[in-house]
This record gives C-alpha cells, sequence and structure tokens, in this order.
C-alpha cells in the first residue's frame, strides 16, 4: 500500500507548496499580491471573487493535465500497490492505477459551488483561460448542470463547509474494506512525502502498518520514524524507489 502527500510530485517537476516561500517560488504573481495558499485554497472565493478562484484552479488543473508521472509511480504499479493520497492532482490513474483514494477530493471532478446537491461530474471538457500577469480567469467559467450556480472543484479546501465528499468516501470505504480483507497477511506501507504540518496521510500510513509495523517512511526533509516502527528514507520519491526495487531483484 502506498500513502502518499505532495511530495511525491515533486520528481514529476511538481511543486509542494512547502510555506509560503515555496509557494511564491512556484506563483511569483502570488507574492506580488500577498497572497498565501492557504488564502487561495478557500472557498470563499468562489462566491466573492470567482475570477481569482479560477485562476489559481484553472492553473493547476492545466499544470496537472501536462505534467508526466515520474518513474516511481510505474514501480508500485509493478509492485500492484493500491494508494491512497492526499494529493488532488490524479497523477496515479494517469501512471495507470485504478483505484485511487483520494482523501481530499481530486481537481478533475467538480462540483456545484452552492451546492445545490451532491452531483459531482467529470472536468474533462473545462479548460479554464488565465492571465499570467494577472492569474486571474478571463473566459467562461463553468456552471452547474442542475442549477447554472458557478462550478468549483471537488476539492476539499481550507475551512471547506460546502465540500461534497460522497466520491472520495466510497473510494475510501473500498480502501478500508481491503485492508480488512489483509487481515492476516504482511501488508506493507510506503509512505511517500508525507509531512507533519498536515498529518492526514501519516497518521493513515501509520494506522495501516500499525499490525507489522511494516513501514518504509521516504521524506527527504521529515524521514523520522516514530517509536523505531518503521523504516525512514531521507531521499526523493524517484530515486528512493528505484533503490528498493533493484535490491529486490
Amino acid at each position: 500500500m502506498v500513502c502518499a502527500g505532495a511530495g511525491m510530485g515533486v520528481d514529476s517537476g511538481l511543486p509542494d507548496f512547502r510555506g509560503d516561500e515555496g509557494f511564491w517560488r512556484a506563483y511569483p504573481p502570488y507574492q506580488r499580491l500577498g497572497l498565501s495558499f492557504v488564502e487561495l485554497a478557500d472557498p470563499v472565493h468562489f462566491g466573492s471573487d470567482p475570477e481569482l478562484a479560477w485562476g489559481f484552479y484553472g492553473h493547476r488543473l492545466a499544470l496537472y493535465r501536462a505534467t508526466v508521472p515520474h518513474s516511481g509511480f510505474d514501480i508500485l504499479l509493478d509492485w500492484g500497490a493500491r494508494a491512497f493520497t492526499s494529493n488532488v492532482d490524479g497523477q496515479f490513474q494517469k501512471a495507470g492505477f485504478t483505484e485511487v483514494a483520494e482523501v481530499h477530493g481530486s481537481i478533475h471532478h467538480l462540483q456545484c459551488s452552492l451546492p445545490c446537491r451532491s452531483t459531482i461530474w467529470p472536468a474533462d471538457p473545462v479548460d479554464i483561460d488565465v492571465d499570467p500577469e494577472t492569474m486571474r480567469a478571463t473566459g467562461p467559467l463553468p456552471e452547474c448542470p442542475n442549477c447554472g450556480a458557478l462550478a468549483r472543484p471537488n476539492i476539499l479546501m481550507f475551512g471547506d463547509y460546502t465540500w461534497v465528499p460522497d466520491r472520495s468516501q466510497r473510494d475510501l470505504d473500498t480502501l478500508a474494506t481491503w485492508r480488512r480483507g489483509m487481515h492476516g497477511k504482511r501488508l506493507v506501507v510506503v509512505e511517500i512525502g508525507a509531512g507533519n504540518a498536515i498529518p492526514t496521510v501519516r497518521r493513515q500510513a501509520e494506522l495501516s502498518s500499525a499490525a507489522t509495523g511494516a513501514l518504509i517512511r521516504i521524506n527527504p526533509r521529515e524521514p523520522e520514524v516514530r517509536h523505531g516502527r518503521g523504516i525512514s528514507l531521507p531521499m526523493p520519491a524517484a530515486a528512493a524507489l528505484a533503490e528498493i526495487q533493484s535490491r529486490l531483484g
């Protein structure tokens, strides 16, 4: 089982938004505006300033569509790993994974910003024009097919009380059922690029490996494993996975 945070995508060229400085390096216009990642990743903007909101998420949607998953994804796929991730980028699915538990949702799916109902639909037809200087959306914005209100990504944002969790919860329940079916087997958990700031992925990895202690924590900045319950690898994702693969051979 692989439990992945933002660090999983760094070797694919994706920013991990680590702190305001890291976020501003990836998006200099927001530094000029004095806006942090936490301030932008707030659903309130879809009501108060939709061009700002969709400028941010529209740019990310285009970035994730253009990104090619790094070689580490292929290694995990070859191992037959099941994925749990806080990432919303869809990189696991792009790499060929068919069952992915996305605890914070996905930018590749939309919902109503109200929401008028719990409908979730693919973002495939959506293509947002973004002014690179202001990072604001300049063209038509997606609408809810049910009520015509503004649509938003089906992502759990900060202070988000309108997120529709149904799709994510279904996949989380499927993963939980699979984990229960592994009872008595030696489940190995590989945690990648998950820090302490928002410990959702770390908690899942530690819970899933609690019975066996078979946890491999891959993190170049925060690799420590509590109580010696696992192995820490202070390395980037792709290099660490390639090294493990070479030793398995």
